[in-house]
C-alpha cells in the first residue's frame, strides 16, 4: 500500500513541480519509503525521472531502504529458527 501510495505522489509532485504548484514536502516523501513504500518510490524516480539526482534526497532515501531491507532480513532469520 505504502508502495502505491509513493508511486502516485512521485507523479503528483513532479507534475506539480512542472506546474509551479505546490509540492509534495520531500519529508513526506521519504517517511513513505521508511514506512516500506521504497520500491513504488524507486519505480516513480525511475519512470517520472524525479528526485533521482537529487544527491541529499538520494542519500536519506539510501538509508531508508537499507533500514527496510535490514529489518526484514533480520525479522527472516529469526523467524525462520
Amino acid at each position: 500500500m505504502a508502495s502505491a501510495v509513493s508511486f502516485g505522489l512521485y507523479g503528483h509532485d513532479k507534475r506539480a513541480a512542472q506546474r509551479k504548484q505546490q509540492r509534495t514536502p520531500e519529508r513526506t516523501l521519504q517517511l513513505l519509503a521508511f514506512a516500506g513504500g521504497w520500491p513504488g518510490a524507486l519505480l516513480g524516480q525511475a519512470l517520472f525521472r524525479h528526485k533521482h539526482r537529487k544527491a541529499q534526497f538520494q542519500w536519506v532515501f539510501g538509508l531508508c531502504v537499507l533500514a527496510n531491507v535490514a529489518t526484514i532480513a533480520v525479522m527472516l532469520r529469526e523467524f525462520s529458527q
